[in-house]
């Protein structure tokens, strides 16, 4: 899918009526299958972003435009339909904790089929082969039965891209995938969906707070700071001193140890200590 923004500006639901937009000014284009990277410190639009090019949000300024048309022009039916084609994936994905590995990256497949298919699969999953595919690039086959809630933090994360894969939409929008990730997970997830978007020919917008994660696997780095663009370069041009200056203020983004490996089973629960007084 090709992507097309031109001053585009965008606010946050929930920000006060007197906030500035999260997002300002941003113009730029995307190709049909290219990979970009969004990189940047908290707060500086990224997942605003996302929200906007899955038509979550309305534009606030500006105009979007996917594959040549504007979707808030569209009639609601083709509106629908063309949100079909787009899968958002958060950072913590809406995984219900009694449902099975399988039917919830199979719900990955909900645009694409009928309501009653969609009721029949919570009871009898079709497409099992599918999600079994998905789940083994990022290492989680043998998963496939067994039930979300018995799963860690980086299983959790992992069963969220899965259900990416098993989407058939032509725009996948990733926000921070790798969060829950020890380094060798994240490096694996990470070319698990930048290999899968590039042979199916979709288009493929992560955010990520790994730097070297972006440039290591993504050609394109777009560097967002305080809701307006910073740089939009090859990852060979992004250069140390480009990416101090973007995270001037927030060095510890940049430079900071990585997060503690989460995925792991989760252990039991410590027992609370009780103290009269």
């Amino acid at each position: 899918m090709k992507i097309a923004l031109k001053g585009l500006g965008g606010r946050h639901p929930a920000a006060p009526p007197r906030a500035p937009d999260a997002l300002r000014g941003l113009t730029l284009e995307v190709a049909q299958g290219e990979q970009l990277a969004v990189i940047g410190p908290s707060g500086a639009g990224k997942t605003t972003l996302l929200h906007l090019l899955a038509c979550a949000l309305r534009p606030s300024a500006g105009s979007l435009q996917l594959d040549g048309r504007d979707p808030w022009l569209l009639p609601r039916p083709q509106l629908h339909r063309l949100r079909g084609q787009l899968f958002l994936a958060p950072q913590v994905p809406p995984l219900p904790p009694r449902q099975r590995v399988v039917t919830a990256a199979l719900a990955g497949r909900l645009p694409q089929i009928g309501l009653w298919q969609s009721l029949r699969s919570l009871f009898y999953p079709v497409g099992i082969a599918q999600a079994d595919e998905a789940l083994a690039r990022f290492d989680l086959s043998d998963k496939l039965f067994d039930r979300v809630d018995r799963l860690s933090g980086g299983e959790r994360q992992r069963v969220g891209l899965a259900r990416a894969l098993v989407s058939d939409a032509s725009l996948l929008l990733v926000d921070e995938p790798l969060s829950a990730l020890d380094p060798t997970r994240a490096t694996q997830a990470v070319a698990s969906l930048t290999g899968a978007a590039r042979e199916r020919g979709a288009t493929l917008v992560a955010t990520l707070h790994h730097v070297e994660m972006a440039l290591a696997h993504f050609p394109r780095i777009l560097g967002l700071r305080d809701g307006e663009l910073a740089f939009d370069l090859p990852a060979s041009q992004v250069t140390p001193a480009l990416l101090q200056s973007l995270y001037e203020q927030h060095l510890d983004e940049l430079t900071g140890p990585p997060a503690a490996p989460q995925d792991a089973p989760p252990g039991p629960r410590a027992p609370v200590a009780m103290h009269c007084r």
